[in-house]
């Protein structure tokens, strides 16, 4: 874990409210309005890229004289934001979309709730083998996260170059029948952190990454070979807290987030649509 803090207030009166209200399990709805001249601190568990680079230029540029300090906690992974939301040390967290969230709360018993969506990150395939979708050969070795929520995501993607056909909003590379994978595509399941990794495999003909490790990697949707629709798409990340902890803090930070500052922010940020704004 890594992580970029900003300046905590030194005030007796923050520290107390820190104290009462931030990282912790107890009742944050005390914050109940916030004080330029007392700011309190939202601690926000994010994803480096494009989370944490959105909520800085949020914290350095917008939250000044608000009466909000926020503090980013950086995660690489996708699993450990959502434990750290749940034993209240972060307060809230900044990474995922809707089916992710819902599996994980029915998987591990989490009760979270959700904001607006922020942004989306498209999805993409890319390949050290082949310059176009067109030379996928029958029996290609693809690779795809071991994360079930986002694999019918890539399985629709797929289905849209006409690899796979009849993908379900619950369809698995485990599920498919041999009518679905008519190309008889070899299906290889890894951590999606670690898809990157498995573009140099001179076996792997096609590897589909998310949108965050894209960007960590330096890669550029421009030379994937197959790229999500940003349009309508449902997968767009937003603001997750613990049910019945939602406060003035969090208000201010989803009023921020979908400020017409932070969507030009995005949008100059990466202009090519590698990161578009949700809202």
């Amino acid at each position: 874990m890594r992580k970029a803090l900003t300046l905590v207030a030194t005030s007796v009166a923050t520290a107390l409210a820190l104290t009462a209200c931030g990282g912790s399990d107890s009742a944050s709805s005390a914050v109940e309005s916030l004080d330029p001249a007392n700011p309190v601190t939202l601690t926000v568990g994010a994803s480096p890229t494009p989370h944490a680079r959105i909520l800085e230029f949020v914290r350095d540029n917008l939250a000044e004289d608000t009466g909000l300090e926020i503090e980013i906690q950086e995660f690489d992974d996708y699993v450990t934001p959502n434990i750290s939301l749940n034993d209240g040390d972060s307060d809230v967290n900044f990474y995922q979309h809707l089916p992710y969230l819902e599996s994980q709360m029915e998987k591990q018993g989490y009760d979270f709730e959700h904001g607006a969506g922020i942004h989306v990150e498209p999805y993409a395939a890319f390949s050290d083998k082949h310059d176009d979708v067109s030379s996928i050969k029958d029996g290609a070795r693809v690779m795809v996260t071991n994360d079930p929520s986002n694999q019918a995501r890539a399985l629709k993607m797929l289905e849209e170059a006409d690899l796979v056909k009849d993908i379900a909003d619950d369809s698995s590379v485990l599920t498919l029948t041999e009518e679905q994978n008519f190309k008889n595509l070899d299906f290889q399941e890894n951590n999606p952190e670690l898809l990157v990794n498995d573009l140099g495999d001179p076996t792997v003909d096609l590897a589909i990454i998310n949108g965050n490790y894209i960007l960590e990697a330096g890669l550029n949707t421009d030379d994937a070979l197959l790229v999500e629709s940003a349009e309508d798409n449902p997968y767009a990340n937003f603001l997750v807290w613990k049910t019945g902890n939602k406060d003035a803090r969090i208000d201010k930070l989803e009023e921020l987030l979908h400020s017409p500052e932070t969507k030009a922010f995005i949008e100059e940020t990466w202009p090519n649509g590698d990161v578009t704004a949700a809202f």
